[in-house]
């Protein structure tokens, strides 16, 4: 047996998320069974957990999360043996979006799930950081280089404290772009700053389409890293420039929003949207490599706000709902006994 936190309806944390005893999972043809070290929480995962915008139990049970880091302690057919107690990093360990996924994730000792989706973890970086891979890194990669490269480009970051937001900061900057981060706040702003933007601009504190285009000489920046499309399309399209793009990940603060098409229309822009539960099958191995070059040469590091015990689940997951500054994990065993 091992220990896990599940839930078997929808609804607030506290009320429907419980740990306890579970069986122990077996690897399956092509699959590896991974010692969970520590388990990412996304957006993504509180909102399937909550019902948000509908979402409903497509199993019986669920053991959330969908990002994580361990050791592969097994294999099944199918698998290189040597892979046993490799490090790794997962990706859609419970699946996506528009999906019914998988039952299992990350918030749990061990999982067993197919081998693509174990990633070699660079050794610069610790169990805890690679379980902030997984979507965020995917998503910020795909939306920051899904189309080519961006040197000599200008980028605004919008909500460049989130999770997504701060990997498309370095990502950006380390490829060549000029980058612009907002942030919401003081806090937000201290978190951002080691990561090398070139300006970081606080929407409470100052008229952010204004403050870009003087800073951008009236032209607009090329691309718009959008965290949500819905709350800031207008101030958007005041700051793109003429044939711009906007890549857009999550519009959370109204699923359907009206968009203003002259806006956009008028500047010859293009709207992405963005879903790092399925990268195009061509660009993963690509996606992939380049997480890997870019945390082995320490030029990717995900911000960690903080780190709560397994029995803590409920208040790690109020922690993402309430957008505190840097990413949420789940520690599944203590430092010293770190697979």
């Amino acid at each position: 047996m091992m220990r896990a936190a599940s839930y078997t309806r929808t609804g607030p944390a506290a009320e429907v998320l419980r740990v306890g005893l579970h069986p122990m999972p077996a690897p399956g043809p092509d699959e590896v069974l991974v010692r969970i070290a520590a388990s990412g929480i996304n957006p993504a995962d509180v909102k399937r957990r909550a019902g948000w915008n509908g979402a409903r139990m497509e199993h019986d049970l669920v053991i959330p999360h969908c990002d994580g880091a361990g050791s592969i302690t097994a294999v099944g057919e199918g698998v290189d043996p040597a892979r046993i107690g490799q490090r790794v990093w997962l990706w859609n360990a419970q699946g996506g979006y528009g999906t019914r996924g998988r039952a299992h994730g990350t918030a749990a000792e061990f999982i067993a799930l197919p081998q693509a989706q174990a990633v070699p973890l660079a050794d610069a970086l610790s169990f805890d950081e690679g379980a902030c891979l997984g979507v965020p890194a995917l998503t910020a990669w795909l939306a920051v280089m899904g189309e080519g490269p961006v040197a000599g480009k200008t980028i605004l970051v919008q909500g460049a404290a989130g999770a997504v937001g701060s990997m498309a900061v370095q990502i950006a900057r380390d490829a060549g772009a000029e980058v612009l981060a907002t942030v919401s706040n003081s806090a937000g702003a201290a978190l951002v700053a080691p990561l090398g933007a070139a300006h970081i601009l606080d929407r409470g504190q100052e008229d952010v389409p204004a403050r870009v285009r003087t800073l951008t000489a009236g032209r607009g920046v090329d691309r718009i890293i959008e965290v949500d499309l819905a709350a800031n399309m207008r101030a958007d399209a005041a700051m793109l420039a003429l044939h711009g793009t906007i890549a857009s990940y999550s519009c959370s603060s109204d699923p359907t929003p009206i968009l203003p098409y002259y806006d956009f229309a008028n500047l010859g822009a293009a709207i992405r949207f963005i879903q790092g539960f399925s990268l195009p099958p061509a660009l993963r191995p690509q996606a992939e490599a380049a997480i890997a070059d870019l945390t082995a040469r320490g030029a990717l590091r995900p911000l960690i706000g903080a780190a709560f015990a397994l029995d803590d689940i409920a208040l790690a997951h109020a922690r993402v709902e309430a957008r505190a500054p840097g990413q949420t994990i789940l520690t599944l065993s203590p430092a010293g006994d770190r697979p």
